[in-house]
């Protein structure tokens, strides 16, 4: 590479040298380019420092990515009780609520990881429940209003409310009562409020009713018994939620089962309307449902289907009450997919 200028002037002469004369340098003048030299080295090497730097600040980052199965269980103060939460993922908020039973350990962590690629995603315990302090809510309106609080107290403005199953009648209760704190929804393996004509199977009663339950039971509560690789989803899902060994979250006790029931009569009563609520709202809801839904049968919502002009409903084939846990990557596409078109259409109307 060529430093020195393609010409030198002699101010003697003021004539230019023959450009093919071999160039002569003073003492000053090699010093000054073996300085140059020097600093083009250092500042190679900085920039490859700093690139080792970045690299090792990205894998830092990286290492200290807080998952599901690790994240840690917090406490937001409120209304003299304290809502138990955890909290993964960054972007727009998304507040889970658990189905009938759960706890925050109920969620299968790779669902909420792959949620968590493109949301804040936070799971809580209702007031009484778990971890969580205070009085069991008596109604659906109750148990909405946890929600409320929790994103109260989070500085959380505007969310996505999801729900599986129990949840998703919480989630619709806070979808009709409160729209103005809510972005879109999210409902699995759930039913609308108000009166239902399609009834949970007899085996799903039996089974969710005994004290404990192991692997078979859970792929007759939440999963396809006839389909083989649904039993074998069903074993993967058990076995990611089990990873979680520290921090863990309290069993619901049968003692507080009646609150659900509690719950699910005060939503098919339906004080609120919100059966009439959901054919006016302006809010986008997803719908995921399964072929073989042992407890709320898509067909529940068929007859709304015309009636509902924000909802969309997907069922999904071979799969039972929790198709998250079968798919959890492929519902988390979905429920990504639905909100950003979503939000592409409200642009594309302004």
């Amino acid at each position: 590479m060529l430093i020195v200028d393609s010409f030198t002037e002699n101010k003697e002469s003021k004539n230019y040298i023959n450009m093919k004369r071999q160039p002569s340098y003073s003492a000053a003048d090699l010093t000054g380019i073996m300085i140059f030299i020097l600093v083009l080295a250092l500042l190679a090497c900085n920039d490859k420092t700093n690139n080792i730097k970045m690299e090792n600040s990205n894998a830092v980052t990286e290492s200290m990515k807080v998952n599901a199965s690790d994240s840690k269980t917090e406490f937001a103060e409120v209304n003299g009780r304290k809502i138990a939460y955890r909290s993964i993922g960054k972007g727009e908020p998304m507040i889970l609520c658990l189905r009938f039973r759960g706890d925050m350990d109920s969620w299968d962590p790779a669902f909420l990881d792959a949620l968590a690629e493109n949301y804040n995603v936070i799971t809580f315990d209702y007031s009484g429940f778990g971890l969580s302090t205070g009085n069991p809510p008596t109604t659906m309106i109750g148990f909405a209003n946890d929600v409320k609080d929790l994103a109260r107290v989070l500085s959380i403005k505007k969310f996505i409310i999801g729900g599986w199953s129990f949840g998703g009648g919480v989630a619709q209760i806070v979808t009709t009562e409160m729209p103005e704190i809510v972005s879109s929804t999210v409902l699995i393996g759930t039913r609308p409020p108000g009166i239902f004509k399609h009834a949970p199977e007899q085996i799903f009663l039996e089974t969710s009713a005994k004290p404990v339950n192991d692997l078979n039971d859970e792929i007759i509560l939440f999963f396809e018994p006839t389909s083989g690789l649904s039993r074998e989803t069903a074993k993967s899902s058990h076995d990611r939620i089990a990873k979680r060994t520290v921090d863990k979250d309290i069993s619901i006790k049968p003692e507080l089962w009646q609150f659900y029931r509690k719950g699910f009569e005060d939503y098919a009563a339906d004080p609120y309307k919100a059966r009439e609520k959901l054919s006016t709202t302006k809010i986008p809801i997803l719908v995921i449902s399964a072929d073989h839904e042992v407890v709320f049968p898509p067909e529940n919502w068929f007859e709304l289907n015309r009636k509902l002009p924000t909802t969309q409903l997907v069922v999904i084939p071979q799969t039972g009450h929790g198709p998250h846990h079968q798919y959890p990557e492929m519902v988390a596409g979905y429920i990504h997919s639905f909100i950003e078109n979503n939000k592409k259409s409200v642009v594309a109307n302004l």
